[in-house]
């Protein structure tokens, strides 16, 4: 299994446009590196691609990528479909992007379906796609040898969705545990965490790589570094530190390969030279750039 990092960023990316922290501020001076919306590419074969979400930054990613480039026909593309972890703006709205390819597939659970009807009706409109749901018994083979299962491990709605919508199913986030046939190699993919679970460490316990929800450091970083915004609290995203942090569950882990991902701009992992990074990488916990491929 090959898996690319297309992106590792937030929402709004790094350097968010409208943010003027010290970070973003670095960032936009070149003293940082930037980062994409987060999403993932995977293939078992070369052949078939698969996208992990799909981020707004979607045709920069795939232009970035020589392996998703399209061909040998004008029209051909090796990317196959998408598998949604959940309906937030910054993990759907590069369908929009993908949309005119023909037979593309999209795996998502109920409730993200049901959201996104008037957006699935209207891509469909350009070429029709196989909507399909991401939670059914036994999972699902992707094209190139991948089987997949998802696992709910959040109730975090967006912020967009009409509350009689919100009631109706509580399993609006999940994680993907991906095996390839041919290594047995597997990847765990939760980049939205709102908790920690035993169904998380016991998907942990059997992965050898986990890219994991890395978006703040620590509970209440947005309060000291910008005035205004959502409050944290009520995002969905456990904190990296701290005692019931997603470091401190990692650690029970050493053996798999883990690496943090959906970083946000006020988040010091972005920096490599902070203590934050320097406290996550003697844990053995990674932070890697944007673009980088490694195999299973």
């Amino acid at each position: 299994m090959r898996v690319v990092l297309l992106g590792t960023a937030a929402g709004g990316g790094f350097p968010q446009w409208n943010c003027a922290c010290a970070l973003c501020a670095a960032a936009r001076d070149g003293k940082l590196p930037s980062r994409t919306q987060e999403c993932v590419a995977l293939t078992g074969n070369g052949r078939d691609w698969w996208l992990l979400n799909a981020s707004p930054d979607i045709r920069a990613q795939l232009t970035a990528t020589p392996a998703l480039w399209p061909g040998p026909d004008p029209r051909d593309t090796p990317v196959r479909g998408v598998l949604l972890t959940d309906a937030e703006a910054d993990h759907v709205t590069g369908l929009t992007v993908l949309r005119g390819a023909p037979d593309l597939k999209v795996y998502a659970a109920p409730p993200v379906r049901t959201v996104l009807a008037p957006a699935r009706g209207a891509l469909d409109r350009y070429a029709p796609w196989e909507w399909a749901d991401s939670l059914a018994d036994g999972g699902f083979v992707l094209a190139g040898g991948l089987v997949v299962t998802a696992h709910p491990v959040g109730a975090k709605v967006p912020s967009y969705v009409p509350a009689a919508l919100a009631e109706a199913d509580g399993r609006w986030v999940t994680a993907y545990r991906v095996e390839d046939l041919a290594t047995g190699g597997v990847l765990l993919y939760a980049p939205c965490v709102g908790s920690w679970s035993d169904t998380l460490d016991d998907l942990c316990a059997e992965a050898d790589c986990v890219l994991l929800d890395g978006t703040f450091y620590t509970a209440g970083e947005m309060g000291t570094k910008v005035r205004s915004g959502p409050r944290q609290a009520t995002m969905g995203h456990l904190p990296v530190s701290g005692a019931r942090g997603s470091l401190a569950a990692l650690a029970r882990h050493p053996r798999t390969r883990r690496i943090y991902t959906h970083l946000n701009n006020t988040n010091p992992l972005v920096d490599p030279s902070s203590r934050a990074r320097a406290q996550v990488a003697a844990e053995g916990v990674e932070v890697l750039p944007d673009g980088i491929e490694f195999a299973l």
